[in-house]
């Protein structure tokens, strides 16, 4: 058949309305999983003032596939039961085995990240003071493992594939949340105040797998990203006898250079390997080089200006790509979206791909590489919010 003949069938195609390969085609160009290309949402991003829904959409047409968000378990759960809850403040809840619970905050994200087809990482920490082994410190462990194990069993019955926030929500095409991050970088006083904290750690994530899985048998739960000389704490992990209770593992390998991330991302496929673990995944879920230099007079080693922080991701998606079924890599999410890049004490301050003072928010040099790398990555010239496919 001539290439006359062909197009005149294929335009013919489309005026009925038949599918064509083209989108097929468009889909086979991607060199990267569905969800590969993912981003953090938290800080300035989930405070008042901020139009959630347009940045939700900048992460979609960016080519932002998954997103990972803290679930704040004492801001969800502040009251041990019903009894405890102000008469002001009861319509707010909803009784979920027993324990008072405010689901607003998390039906947003989920709901604005379903519209635009994107992909919930849930990290669940920050114990209730009920619930605290220290009430009141922000870095304190569960007292008990069993609350908490209930509390992401919750969140998989309202977010999970068969989940009432789906029922409730008809008008939604359904992104079932099926990974639980256990915790965010327990290894950190900053994020777990006890040390040791290996033992303790394995027994959240034991008790939390256990619960999960009895409400969603395909439900993944996620080692709590580690960072810093992560392979000694993962191996801390195995040694406290993990191994069974977690299903992937996580990694934020921030470092000076490139070529540290990849090193570091071997360092941990290593212990993997000694603990006979190496089929499971491995999640990036946090990659940064804040655009902090010169700016803090606390400093760790590997910050950068605007440019050199788009420079450094420029070279490391596509080579995590790459890598990708070598180091078993499944997603990498860029970490933060937004910061305030005004703080002299903390240069994660800086990390965000845009900034935002005094509610004016400024695109980053590293917003635009992300959106490039990401859509060639998923095959794309362009993607509309909340679609999977690509225009072109």
């Amino acid at each position: 058949m001539s290439r006359r003949v062909l197009r005149a069938v294929a335009v013919t195609l489309c005026l009925l309305g038949v599918a064509v390969p083209g989108a097929a085609a468009r889909e086979s160009r991607r060199s990267v999983p569905f969800g590969f290309v993912g981003a953090v949402a938290d800080g300035p991003l989930l405070q008042p003032g901020i139009d959630l829904r347009h940045e939700a959409d900048i992460m979609a047409r960016a080519g932002v596939e998954s997103v990972r968000v803290v679930v704040d378990w004492s801001a969800a759960q502040p009251y041990a039961s019903s009894a405890d809850v102000p008469e002001a403040e009861r319509a707010e809840f909803r009784d979920e085995d027993g324990v008072p619970t405010d689901w607003s905050a998390v039906d947003s994200i989920v709901g604005l990240a379903a519209e635009r087809d994107i992909r919930v990482l849930a990290v669940v920490q920050v114990a209730p003071r009920w619930a605290a082994r220290h009430p009141g410190a922000f870095n304190s462990p569960p007292d008990d493992p069993a609350p908490y194990a209930r509390f992401v069993a919750a969140l998989s019955r309202r977010y999970g594939p068969a989940g009432a926030f789906w029922a409730e929500h008809p008008e939604l095409h359904a992104v079932p949340v099926r990974d639980w991050q256990i915790w965010n970088e327990p290894s950190l006083r900053a994020f777990w105040s006890d040390d040791p904290w290996a033992r303790d750690y394995v027994a959240l994530l034991r008790a939390a797998r256990r619960q999960v899985r009895a409400v969603d048998p395909g439900a993944r739960v996620i080692l709590g990203g580690l960072p810093n000389r992560s392979w000694d704490d993962l191996a801390r992990v195995y040694r406290a006898g993990g191994r069974p209770a977690f299903d992937a593992v996580a990694l934020h390998p921030f470092t000076a250079s490139v070529d540290g991330v990849f090193a570091i991302l071997r360092k941990g496929r290593d212990v993997m390997a000694r603990y006979h673990d190496a089929r499971k995944p491995l999640l990036v879920t946090e990659l940064s080089w804040p655009s902090a230099e010169g700016k803090t007079s606390l400093t760790y080693g590997f910050e950068t200006t605007p440019r050199g922080q788009a420079a450094r991701l420029r070279k490391a998606l596509p080579r995590l790509a790459r890598s990708r079924r070598s180091l078993r890599i499944q997603s990498v999410y860029w970490y933060t979206w937004l910061s305030a890049d005004r703080r002299d004490d903390y240069p994660f301050d800086y990390a965000g791909l845009s900034r935002v003072r005094r509610g004016r928010i400024t695109r980053k040099p590293a917003l635009r590489v992300l959106r490039r790398v990401a859509l060639r990555l998923e095959g794309c010239a362009a993607k509309p919010s909340g679609a999977r496919s690509c225009t072109r």
